[in-house]
């Protein structure tokens, strides 16, 4: 079979568009309502999405005022769009600087097998000062720090998913064994940032692991990426950046003794789709104009690390702004705004609007054709491996890409018809990892 598109719904509360709540159509409370995440589920599964993906933050992002804020914990949303799904994947984001490794792995070994093998976790190091505030922190650990305790957290994650041989459990009612203990065994983890005794408490899942995913696209990002990713999220807006990204991640993996098929690069497309042009350029229009400049100028000056009123609305950035290097969180979507803003020589107003709809994602606009179009122009080019679908008005969105344009993408020959496998793992080509030795590598210093 020729290489096909991967394809993730990034779902959030009434789309990602920020003035989508403001539609007639819209529920401004969908974000606390689980019938709405289940009904988009379902959606996604019918139009055979790889999986759906929720982002997330210990900490409230942004201003109250400005769009539906507060979010449900996405590892407790998972379990119950898993009982209403049968085949798609479940992705949620946890972070590594604001949990513990034995918590976590715990959490996503419950969330495989709870869903059958359709479990994965997006990596994040959290970035900003308001988070380190909700955990006992005056102020964010540095970046590479955050970087270095994540590879540290994944590897501790892995010891304990391994814990178990897959043929620990033997349910032997004659003998009265219920599992053989020397197939299950502690890690005595020693670490700079953990120590973990082990075992975990949950036997080895449908998958083994769940899917690593990842989303930090700066150098400790791909780093981070290259060794144990399994599916990346990354902001692109040209097919130049983003055939850059791709091949410079891709070589990365290989170096490190990786193939490089076995990680999937998925930019991130927002789709403002209409039967014709004109229709597709009314929506984008009507939801620029419900935008509430006030706020948007809060969160683009708290990004760039400036006051608010060093942005006027009708001027370019100002000149003089921080380097990257003196950027302690979120360094690759700050280095993508400013590079935005400068490439088009755009104002803050304009800025605004082109980040409104997906927060530094592309945006594009068009019929179902054309958005198919620029889909398979971006693989066929070698500038990702499918994409991360980011519908910007929910449940409309999502139902039209499904309806109109996953059927185009089907026609040409570029998706799945029918699911071959039931796994997360399956949906991605990727293989089941095995199980380590009952006895567990040793105590790393």
């Amino acid at each position: 079979m020729s290489r096909q598109l991967h394809l993730n719904a990034f779902l959030m509360s009434t789309g990602h568009h920020e003035a989508s709540w403001r539609l007639p159509e819209s529920d401004p409370f969908a974000n606390v309502k689980i019938e709405h995440y289940q009904e988009l589920a379902r959606t996604a599964e019918r139009g055979k999405f790889d999986s759906i993906f929720f982002a997330d933050s210990p900490v409230l992002w942004g201003t109250v005022g400005r769009r539906p804020a507060g979010a449900l914990d996405p590892t407790v949303l998972l379990t119950a769009l898993a009982v209403v799904t049968s085949r798609i994947g479940l992705i949620a984001t946890a972070s590594t600087t604001y949990n513990d490794p034995f918590n976590l792995a715990r959490r996503f070994a419950s969330i495989d097998h709870v869903s059958s093998g359709r479990a994965g976790w997006n990596v994040v190091t959290t970035a900003g000062p308001e988070a380190a505030r909700n955990f006992n922190l005056t102020d964010q650990p540095a970046h590479a720090e955050r970087y270095e305790r994540a590879a540290e957290f994944l590897e501790v994650a892995y010891k304990l998913w391994d814990s178990w041989q897959d043929d620990a459990t033997v349910a032997d009612k004659d003998s009265g064994v219920w599992a053989v203990d020397e197939r299950v065994v502690p890690i005595d983890h020693v670490g700079r940032h953990f120590q973990v005794r082990g075992p975990l408490n949950v036997p080895r899942s449908p998958q083994g692991h769940p899917l690593i995913v990842q989303a930090g696209s700066s150098e400790d990002g791909k780093g981070l990426a290259a060794r144990y990713a399994e599916a990346v999220f990354t902001a692109q807006q040209t097919l130049e950046d983003a055939q850059d990204f791709y091949r410079d991640l891709k070589a990365r993996t290989a170096a490190l003794g990786r193939d490089p098929s076995s990680i999937k690069i998925l930019p991130g497309i927002v789709p403002v789709i209409g039967s014709t042009v004109a229709e597709a350029e009314a929506l984008e229009r009507q939801l620029d104009e419900l935008i509430r400049p006030e706020y948007a100028r809060l969160q683009l000056a708290k990004t760039l690390r400036v006051a608010p009123e060093d942005l006027p609305f009708d001027q370019q950035l100002p000149a003089e702004l921080p380097d990257e290097d003196e950027i302690e969180g979120a360094k690759s979507r700050y280095t993508l705004i400013v590079t935005l803003a400068r490439r088009e020589r755009l104002t803050v107003r304009e800025l605004i609007g082109r980040l409104g709809g997906g927060r530094g994602h592309r945006t594009f606009t068009g019929t179902p054709e054309q958005v198919a179009d620029a889909i398979q122009h971006w693989f066929e080019a070698d500038a990702a491996d499918g994409f991360n679908i980011m519908p910007p008005v929910l449940p409309s969105g999502l139902t039209t890409f499904v309806d109109e344009v996953i059927p185009i993408l089907q026609a040409r020959g570029l998706f799945r018809t029918e699911y071959t496998g039931t796994t997360l793992r399956d949906h991605y080509g990727l293989p089941r990892p095995a199980g380590r030795t009952p006895h567990l590598a040793e105590a790393t210093g």
